[in-house]
């Protein structure tokens, strides 16, 4: 079709645009790229007006209106809610002089989980997308583009527009076609071995634990997990990112994509740990508890996540961002790549040069922890 034909626009919102049409680009592997889980954020106002990220997709339309290409995309005006750190780049920008906010966000917010974020009907449409991202950045006097936690086959399509690459390091846990739990045990170190079923049995010792999924999920149940996630939020971000009616929101449109595991003790919800299912993976997106009781925290976001994988025959648990606790629990560390536009020359140097140390050292990091798993050596 010719370029002539096309449309290339911003949209108000993900659900400005017909569910079935964005799902075909998203595909079913991801569940924070769906429409259900980014409407969800809309819908809840977990994302919008008095957030700080007030949804900006764009999308390319052929001459009939058909939904061809689109950018999940967020105009931001701080850094909260990425977990791609860039709060020095902020800084070193405003001393400068400049106005690092607002930027474009193009992620699936307060989820650091890989994922497509080119989501395309033709590969073709990735450089005019990309494009479009820039000419936003430029016409709106955004500093930059920031594209977080993109899917290997994608970052080639987003350093051939000349966005530059920015490495971390994640815990990701690996089915090796395990049948049970004991036969990922049985691969670990005899001492890493008797020191899961330690933890395990302490943390299940009075405690009743219970996997729920799609309507097994009451609203009494949403009610204690809401008290246990305000809890978590309150300490480490200050408030919690999303509201409490975008778990009722999860819940009534992703059905059994959720699956919450809660903690109960003399009947009593203590704690609980929120994850996603994808078609190849389990996310752990959320935790938090009301009674501190040893290892709790391992058995609901690890090895419950491990048990749901192998029961599912899942390649992987995700369990989200940072963690180095997670290397003992048989975790493995794995790369993951965000990717950058950086709208002046002068500032784009600077951090390209800043990422290619960074980087250098991110691999000597992933060499060091791969070396210090808990896996039987040889």
């Amino acid at each position: 079709m010719a370029d002539a034909d096309l449309t290339v626009r911003m949209v108000p919102s993900v659900g400005s645009l017909p569910a079935e049409d964005w799902d075909a680009l998203a595909g079913s592997g991801n569940p924070f790229m769906s429409h259900a889980f980014l409407t969800a954020l809309e819908d809840s106002e977990s994302v919008g007006p008095g957030t700080g990220w007030t949804p900006a997709p764009l999308v390319i339309e052929d001459g009939a209106g058909h939904l061809l290409a689109a950018l999940p995309a967020y105009a931001k005006g701080h850094s909260q809610g990425e977990y791609v750190f860039d709060h020095a780049w902020a800084d070193a920008w405003e001393r400068a002089g400049g106005a690092y906010y607002p930027k474009l966000q193009i992620a699936a917010p307060f989820t650091p989980a890989t994922g497509p974020r080119l989501l395309l009907s033709d590969p073709a449409y990735a450089a005019p997308l990309l494009q479009a991202a820039q000419r936003v950045c430029r016409q709106l006097g955004f500093s930059s583009a920031h594209a977080t936690f993109v899917e290997p086959a994608q970052v080639p399509l987003f350093a051939q527009a000349g966005w530059l690459p920015r490495n971390d390091i994640q815990f990701h846990w690996h089915n090796r076609g395990y049948a049970t739990f004991e036969d990922f045990l049985g691969e670990l170190a005899s001492r890493k071995r008797k020191a899961i079923r330690k933890e395990r049995q302490a943390a299940q010792e009075g405690v009743e634990i219970r996997a729920l999924i799609g309507a097994e999920i009451r609203p009494e149940h949403w009610d204690a997990f809401w008290l246990f996630y305000q809890d978590t939020g309150s300490r480490k971000w200050g408030h919690p990112y999303l509201t409490r009616s975008a778990f009722d929101l999860f819940a009534e449109r992703m059905g059994e994509q959720v699956l919450l595991m809660l903690a109960f003790e003399g009947g009593q919800p203590i704690a609980g740990a929120l994850n996603f299912i994808g078609e190849e993976a389990i996310y752990g997106r959320y935790w938090g508890c009301v009674v501190d009781k040893p290892f709790l925290h391992f058995e609901l976001c690890y090895y419950q996540a491990i048990d749901a994988a192998i029961e599912r025959g899942l390649a992987r648990v995700e369990a989200g961002a940072q963690g180095g606790h997670k290397l003992a629990r048989g975790y493995e560390p794995v790369q993951t790549c965000s990717m950058h536009y950086i709208s002046d020359p002068g500032f784009r140097a600077a951090v390209s040069d800043f990422l290619e140390r960074e980087r250098a050292g991110i691999a000597q990091d992933q060499l060091y922890l791969g070396e210090r798993t808990p896996f039987r050596k040889g």
